[in-house]
């Protein structure tokens, strides 16, 4: 597995990320529709034009099968394709992201509990609860910040 920083983030890379976004957000997001994941797709390669830091895990071949997207000291973004979960790219890039970029927090759907036991493993809690999503979607997110 390699960790990389992204600075060009071509057409073919934004596509390829695409893929493993929706691939994650269907494995994972079973609260959404497949009509509202749709919706959310077309934000999707904006924000990772936008998105400071882009990182990637990609395996031997060099294809990209998870990245995380941090603002600040913030995890924006962390996706990983379903047929690579469990194999220790969310933990390593996130262990980069607080390493490398100081994270310090997320925001992470309620309704995804796999996400948020994820999170408390690697070592955040909760400390504060909205009804809604940043988007005024009725999604509960818990916000998290990283202990010590």
């Amino acid at each position: 597995m390699e960790i990389k920083e992204v600075t060009e983030r071509t057409p073919v890379l934004i596509e390829r990320l695409l893929e493993v976004w929706e691939g994650s957000v269907k494995a994972t997001h079973l609260f959404l529709s497949d009509r509202e994941i749709e919706q959310i797709k077309h934000y999707v390669p904006q924000a990772l034009e936008e998105i400071p830091n882009l990182i990637i895990a990609a395996e031997e071949s060099g294809l990209p099968v998870a990245f995380m997207g941090i603002e600040g000291q913030k995890l924006e973004m962390l996706f990983i394709a379903p047929e690579e979960r469990g194999k220790g790219y969310g933990k390593r890039l996130l262990q980069y992201g607080i390493e490398n970029h100081d994270i310090r927090e997320l925001a992470v759907n309620e309704q995804n509990p796999q996400a948020k036991d994820f999170y408390e493993h690697m070592g955040f809690q909760v400390y504060k609860r909205t009804e809604q999503d940043e988007q005024g979607g009725f999604y509960p997110l818990l916000y998290m910040r990283l202990n010590g």
